[in-house]
């Protein structure tokens, strides 16, 4: 597995790391947790060193999940997790926005426990909270680096403006925001932000939910908890107009040997040095396939090929409804 650096913040992880979440939250009911430590200790073996969680999936056992299944490889790998949600006990869900200096530290020492860490390697404000300056947040950061509890500071879905707040108080090393072949508003004003201020990319959902694998039509069904249920891009008629981005993967995927996810993450890989994309799987079978992407090499020619075949392509639906893009944890 070859590595990447996350900006110029000296943190280095395999060029695609693992998003978690599926595993226990968000798409159907939790998978078996014992099934699951196989899938993550079998991304280990396939050289996987980055792991993404976050507080609020489950909520708190996708993190409990984490911690024992990667104890055996501790200091080896990187684990990132986020904060900032209000997680009412009783319901066991998330219920608002938190992002309040006393509670960033709080859920630090209960990450840091469920983890089973010692520190946390990099420490994501999940959404940016209205409500709190986000020189606060990055202040409260800052001072569990000091203490050293955190390693590394990230935002999540942030505009350009409040990157450079935060950035000014405590350097952000990386930045999680959506990012695939059919998610691409960040390229306008956020990505040039971060590459000037030396900010990785970790690239969330760069399959697309699971749309660019080419599995999904438009007779596809999903189970009563599964977020694709409410999402404008997966009713029927959004799939079957989006099709054309699945025909567009395939045709590339066939000249070059591989599948149309390993397409769809080639193609995010080659977009920027110091993007990770972080697939999420809950099989080892796609593990080794997503896995396989990393050694598939887009030429330019290729690139500009599929840059003007999909700008022909026009995309049906938001990928959350309103209320989500304000409140969402995924």
């Amino acid at each position: 597995m070859k590595t990447r650096q996350l900006g110029t913040s000296g943190l280095e992880v395999s060029a695609l790391g693992l998003g978690c979440m599926g595993m226990s939250f968000g798409y159907g009911p939790a998978k078996d947790k014992n099934e699951m430590i196989q899938v993550i200790r079998a991304a280990v073996e396939q050289g996987i060193t980055f792991f993404d969680t976050a507080e609020v999936y489950g909520p708190f056992t996708n993190e409990e999940l984490l911690g024992e299944a990667l104890a055996p490889f501790k200091g080896q790998v990187t684990i990132a997790t986020k904060f900032g949600f209000k997680i009412d006990p009783q319901l066991m869900k998330h219920v608002g926005i938190d992002s309040r200096p006393e509670n960033i530290k709080k859920v630090a020492e209960a990450s840091l426990t469920r983890l089973k860490v010692d520190a946390l390697d990099l420490f994501y404000q999940h959404r940016v909270d209205p409500n709190v300056p986000i020189e606060e947040v990055a202040g409260a950061v800052k001072d569990l680096i000091q203490e050293g509890k955190v390693k590394h500071f990230g935002l999540s879905e942030a505009g350009a403006n409040t990157i450079r707040k935060a950035h000014s108080i405590q350097k952000v090393s990386a930045l999680q925001s959506e990012y695939s072949l059919w998610t691409r508003q960040h390229e306008k004003e956020i990505i040039p932000t971060i590459e000037e201020l030396g900010i990785g990319l970790v690239a969330y959902s760069p399959l697309g939910k699971g749309f660019l694998t080419g599995a999904i039509n438009e007779k596809a069904s999903f189970g009563a908890d599964d977020i694709r249920n409410v999402l404008p891009r997966f009713t029927p008629e959004a799939i079957q107009a989006n099709q054309a981005l699945i025909d567009l993967l395939q045709a590339v995927a066939k000249d070059k040997n591989a599948t149309p996810a390993q397409i769809a993450l080639a193609w995010v890989l080659a977009q920027k040095p110091w993007i990770v994309p972080i697939p999420g799987t809950t099989k080892i079978n796609r593990l080794m396939e997503n896995n396989g992407a990393v050694s598939i090499e887009l030429s330019s020619d290729e690139l500009t090929a599929i840059e003007k075949a999909s700008s022909q392509i026009k995309i049906i639906g938001n990928r959350y409804t309103d209320a989500m893009e304000q409140s969402t944890g995924l």
